[in-house]
């Protein structure tokens, strides 16, 4: 545009002539010294057969206002030019979810929650099932967040691990090797279709090295960096966790060496929901939910605390006479529940009246534990994870807010306890 002038364009401009102002410089200097330049012959003292070029540029001043933003593409995990990895230990719904979120980018919609900067062509390759599973995975989240076929199509790209394999990099006996024909069919099916993301499901599935192997896997995360980079594209590479005997699960826990999650910008984690966390916020043993935390985002300031994901189980109706139709795992966001939901002023003057002229304890374990009022008040049964978790954090919203007040009191040995009493009483308009 003729008002607008190309920043990057004059930097390369000014480098450029500093660099060659420097190397006139260095070469009269060493021409006065009677020393001159001498042509190395390909492969000497290189086994690889290729020289070293400079490496380094020499620094020009820019107006930091002029820098390019991070081009975040997805929330703070997906961002051009670099790649994201996604751990997760089997059966918890990762593919579910990055499939869901290839939906979300693809449509431009806040499908889970994160609206996508603008609508974004996607790549989504997965390298265990058939494509035909893949396919009900899809249409099963496009029945759950109401899609249809002008939302996808021509944005939404599939691809199957069964019928298209793809290995970037195979184990030789000399050691990991770069497969550049395979790395080639990449970028040219990305410039191909235009895409701006491309998730790879799993990791391990993109090469033939030895998972172990830290230069290995080095070699081949970087081989992905360097093609997000070529090509303007967010990579997410999705992998395995291994098994952690029951304790909670980080993005260190990847399976494996530990390269790829040094070579990823951003990394996040999947958690099932365990069995205290499914009793406190009351749900069936039945339903699968999920956390997903971000452990590595050394690009994006820290998340606070976690997203949450129920998978549903979708019928696709693709049943015939006697046999029924396929149920599909689709995820969809969930939310904590509010303790706060359903309760209105009008309760919280119930529970102050009920509070009023006893002798209540702010502990839970106490005999005359205030919770028990609360409880009383709302008809919630203490004697179930959920309920008592939410009069816990009732009384303890209330107590912060003024509505109640710890004052000092004695127990039946004279010994110093808190009592809970009425603070500020609640208006009911």
């Amino acid at each position: 545009m003729s008002g607008t002038k190309d920043f990057d364009a004059a930097f390369e401009q000014a480098a450029s002539e500093k660099q060659a102002k420097d190397n006139v410089s260095k070469l009269d200097e060493r021409e006065q010294r009677g020393v001159r330049p001498q042509a190395r012959c390909q492969g000497e003292g290189d086994p690889s057969g290729q020289l070293v070029r400079q490496f380094v540029r020499p620094f020009v001043w820019r107006d930091p206002s002029t820098m390019p933003r991070r081009d975040w593409v997805y929330g703070r995990h997906l961002i051009r030019k670099f790649v994201s990895a996604t751990f997760a230990p089997g059966g918890v719904g990762k593919s579910a979810l990055v499939l869901a979120e290839a939906m979300a980018m693809a449509s431009g919609k806040a499908l889970l929650g994160t609206m996508p900067r603008e609508r974004l062509r996607v790549g989504y390759w997965n390298g265990e099932d058939p494509f035909e599973e893949t396919q009900r995975r899809a249409l099963a989240a496009c029945l759950l967040h109401d899609l249809g076929p002008d939302d996808l199509e021509g944005w939404l790209h599939l691809g199957s691990g069964r019928e298209d394999e793809l290995a970037i990099a195979e184990q030789t006996p000399s050691g990991a090797t770069i497969l550049e024909p395979n790395v080639e069919a990449v970028i040219e099916t990305i410039r191909a279709l235009r895409l701006d993301v491309v998730i790879i499901d799993p990791f391990v599935s993109s090469h033939r090295v030895t998972e172990n192997d830290n230069n290995a896997i080095d070699l081949v995360a970087k081989r992905w960096a360097k093609i997000a980079d070529m090509t303007n594209v967010a990579i997410d590479l999705v992998h395995h966790t291994r098994k952690t005997n029951g304790a909670e699960t980080t993005v260190e826990d990847g399976r494996g060496a530990v390269a790829l999650l040094n070579a990823a910008r951003s990394a996040r984690v999947l958690n099932a929901m365990s069995k205290a966390e499914r009793g406190l916020a009351g749900v069936k043993a039945t339903e699968a939910y999920f956390r997903v935390e971000n452990g590595k985002a050394n690009l994006a300031p820290p998340a606070e605390g976690a997203d949450w994901f129920q998978v549903a189980s979708i019928d696709l109706g693709n049943g015939e006479g006697s046999e029924p139709s396929d149920n599909v795992g689709a995820v969809r966001v969930w939310k904590w529940p509010d303790p706060f939901d359903g309760v209105t002023a009008a309760d919280l003057l119930a529970v102050q009246k009920e509070i009023d002229g006893g002798e209540w304890r702010e502990y839970h374990t106490a005999v005359d534990w205030a919770g028990k009022a609360v409880a009383k008040v709302l008809g919630l049964k203490l004697d179930e994870k959920a309920d008592k978790q939410k009069a816990k954090d009732l009384l303890a919203t209330w107590i912060k807010t003024g509505a109640l007040i710890c004052v000092p009191g004695k127990d039946e040995r004279s010994r110093p306890r808190p009592l809970i009493e009425v603070g500020k009483w609640a208006e009911v308009v």
